[in-house]
């Protein structure tokens, strides 16, 4: 955005010229985000005035609608520069290797959970959840956040149940789930800008759509963090979302406990942020499913060859059983 404006007469004109109320209330609160963001760099005077909670706040509701929650706007007031701290943290994906979750294990008294789903670019549901995460049964027990149950699934839309319909869900439906540590005063959002995998449950054959962001777990391991969506069909071809829940996954597929978690969400909400790509995020996840297959193959054959081992000594017990008998 230019310092300077053309006037009527073809003349430029300085923007300081402008009343800074119009400014605000005619041009500001009609820029998005990155848009706020990149205008504050044109100089001083707009720097001071794309400042403004307001204007943040107004950005962060209409991105993110569970933000107009009364726990959350709490939560957000106390970060640095409130909704602009908030929206710089929560825009972004953290980069895969641009934190460590090693050191001691974080002193996070609970998350907060802000989550919105749309369908294209309409909501279709907004949900606000607490989680404390002081408790020894959180610590060592599996970490899940569960949201949607059985009895309240959401409606989606009215879509033909064809046989192209999960592609159709996993293209239009898009997830945020911003995780919040009132405590650290930080967020991070989880969810990838669009599904990374789309499959058919092996049982009732309803949609599974992932929203995953791949992390690094410590000591060349990857997790992925990911926002699970179970999407079914009423009579009728309407969509639903039945189930909905978060969890932290190793390369083992195992759901990793609450205390190991927490200490790779804190490593995350302190690392570099980078513009969110879905070719980034969907090329890491299948990077995760390559190491993942590898370490699966690499544990079959540590068992193989336990199981060879372990013949081979019951076989030498056999022989050393049998000859000291006919010793006899």
């Amino acid at each position: 955005m230019c310092s300077t404006t053309t006037s009527d007469h073809g003349g430029a004109t300085s923007i300081a010229s402008i009343h800074p109320d119009i400014i605000q209330s005619h041009i500001l609160n009609r820029l998005d985000g990155p848009s706020l963001a990149s205008t504050s760099c044109a100089s001083t005077q707009l720097l001071s005035l794309c400042s403004d909670d307001l204007l943040w706040r107004q950005v962060c509701n209409s991105t993110w609608p569970s933000t107009a929650h009364p726990t959350v706007r709490h939560a957000i007031s106390s970060f640095p520069s409130a909704h602009r701290s908030f929206y710089s943290d929560s825009f972004p994906s953290p980069t895969l290797h641009g934190c460590h979750s090693r050191g001691p294990r974080p002193q996070t008294q609970g998350l907060i959970s802000a989550v919105d789903v749309y369908l294209d670019d309409r909501l279709i549901y907004s949900r606000v959840k607490e989680m404390e995460t002081l408790s020894g049964w959180f610590q060592s027990s599996p970490f899940r956040i569960d949201l949607v149950e059985p009895k309240e699934a959401v409606g989606a839309a009215p879509l033909k149940f064809e046989g192209a319909c999960m592609e159709l869900a996993k293209e239009r439906l898009r997830v945020s789930w911003i995780l919040i540590d009132p405590r650290k005063k930080r967020a991070l959002n989880i969810a990838s800008a669009a599904a990374v995998e789309a499959r058919r449950h092996w049982l009732t054959d309803d949609i599974l759509l992932r929203y995953a962001t791949v992390m690094d777990g410590g000591e060349g391991e990857l997790v992925q963090c990911a926002a699970v969506l179970t999407c079914g069909w009423k009579e009728g071809g309407e969509l639903q979302v039945r189930e909905m829940s978060m969890q932290v996954e190793d390369m083992e597929g195992k759901i990793m406990t609450g205390s190991d978690s927490l200490r790779i969400l804190d490593a995350a909400m302190d690392g570099r942020r980078v513009k969110s790509q879905l070719k980034m995020q969907r090329e890491a996840f299948e990077m995760f499913l390559r190491m993942k297959m590898l370490s699966r193959e690499r544990k079959q054959r540590r068992e193989r060859s336990l199981d060879m081992v372990c013949i081979a000594a019951g076989i030498a017990i056999f022989v050393a059983i049998w000859a000291f008998f006919l010793s006899r």
